[in-house]
């Protein structure tokens, strides 16, 4: 029995494939293995004998629960991290939220005079210093300020 090989290679020069992407009509074998020129090719082609093979790619469905699912805040853990600390979250960037959450702190205990001018100033450059390591560090030591104030 002659084989296709000759076949599917026209075939798939004419379609602009890869071999492996040419479907033959399994009905239409013995005809189609007679065509040995890319004319018979041609019109085994136009008849639909000889198709091309749909190409398939990749699903991004699980990629987009997988974003969804990040976007709640899940899939975060130790085990999905790659690269360091300092690379997810710059350092100026931790800075940056650390010390506005400390001035914001401070001007509202200067707002609501449980500090005057001088402790508040005294304190927003021990901030600025970065004397202190979150807000609670800041509250510790804010109360010796206040406790001052009241007697």
């Amino acid at each position: 029995m002659k084989r296709l090989d000759l076949q599917r290679r026209m075939a798939a020069q004419i379609l602009k494939v890869g071999e492996n992407k040419v479907w033959m009509d399994p009905e239409k074998l013995p005809e189609i293995k007679e065509g040995i020129t890319k004319a018979d090719i041609r019109v085994y082609i136009q008849k639909k004998w000889i198709k091309k093979k749909k190409i398939v790619g990749q699903s991004r469905g699980r990629t987009r629960e997988t974003q969804k699912k990040k976007k709640k805040g899940r899939r975060t853990g130790v085990g999905t991290r790659k690269g360091a600390k300092k690379a997810r979250t710059p350092k100026k960037k931790a800075w940056m939220n650390k010390i506005r959450i400390q001035r914001r702190f401070l001007k509202k205990l200067k707002e609501i005079e449980l500090l005057n001018t001088k402790n508040y100033r005294e304190l927003y450059l021990k901030a600025k210093a970065g004397f202190f390591r979150n807000k609670a560090h800041l509250k510790l030591y804010a109360k010796k300020f206040i406790t001052k104030e009241k007697k």
